[in-house]
This record gives C-alpha cells, sequence and structure tokens, in this order.
C-alpha cells in the first residue's frame, strides 16, 4: 500500500526511517516526452522495429528517465514538500534492469544519513537511498540521494 507523507524537517529525520511511494505505470507518452526534452531520440527508445531485434526485445525507458521517475517518487511522497532548499547529488546510481512501456514501478527510500552541516544553521544533509522496483518485484533503479533540508526552528 502506498503512502503520502507530511512534510518532514531536518529534525523530523531519523537513519533508519522508511517511507513507500505510489506506483505509477509509464506509459508511450512518457518516452517521447523524455526525447523530445532531452534530445534523445536512440532507437531504443523510439523504433519498436530495431528495437524488437536487440538485446531488450522491445522500447525500454531512457537511463535518465528512470532517475527522473525516482526523483519524482520522493518529491511526490510529500516528505520534502516546502522544506527542501537543494538536491546535492549522489553517491551512487545503478540501473539493473530496463523500464519498459506498460511496466508498473514504485518505490521504498530509507534514510541512510542525517547530518549537521557546521556551516548552515538553517538546514542540514539528509541522505535516503532509494529502491524502484517493477510490478514483478525487478530492482529497475536504485541509488542515494543528497538532500539539503530546512530545520524547524
Amino acid at each position: 500500500m502506498a503512502y503520502s507523507y507530511e512534510p518532514q524537517y531536518f529534525e523530523d529525520f531519523e537513519e533508519g526511517q522508511t517511507f513507500e511511494s505510489v506506483g505509477r505505470t509509464v506509459t508511450e507518452s512518457d518516452l517521447v516526452i523524455h526525447s523530445m526534452v532531452a534530445g534523445d531520440w536512440t532507437e531504443l527508445h523510439t523504433n519498436r522495429h530495431y528495437a524488437e531485434e536487440n538485446y531488450f526485445e522491445g522500447r525500454v525507458a531512457h537511463g535518465p528517465f528512470t532517475f527522473v521517475l525516482s526523483t519524482g517518487f520522493v518529491f511526490r511522497s510529500g516528505l520534502l514538500e516546502r522544506t527542501v532548499l537543494a538536491f546535492l547529488g549522489m553517491n551512487y546510481m545503478n540501473i539493473p534492469a530496463p523500464v519498459h512501456i506498460g511496466d508498473t514501478v514504485s518505490q521504498t527510500m530509507e534514510v541512510t544519513q542525517v547530518k549537521e552541516i557546521s556551516s548552515r544553521d538553517d538546514s542540514g544533509l539528509v541522505t535516503i537511498d532509494v529502491e524502484m522496483t517493477n510490478q514483478d518485484g525487478e530492482t529497475v533503479f536504485e541509488g542515494d540521494m543528497k538532500f539539503l533540508i530546512k530545520r524547524r526552528t
């Protein structure tokens, strides 16, 4: 079951906390829009006949699009609504399996680091590890995301 969460301030986060996203089905439009925005018209994403004859036996989502889905799940959860000051990057990111048109994906999130920043008294660093899976439970994306999060006070 997916959940919707209240915005979390830096003080609200604890290492080991877990959260769960809603699900989302990837559509033909998703691939077309991503291709348009990114300018990436690689045939594995845009040419059905070419893609069917190659490694994935059909069109697959762009790797960067899979990452974008993941960040969307974090923000759609509501955890960072009006409390996030910046996305600071990632230490690692893996895309171990493709996402196909028609796949339904969802994500689990775990807080792995809550860290004071000596140069900031208004915020702190929160790192969230994510794992996105498809409808069959296969991992299609994993990584950690580092955020600068506002303090309550």
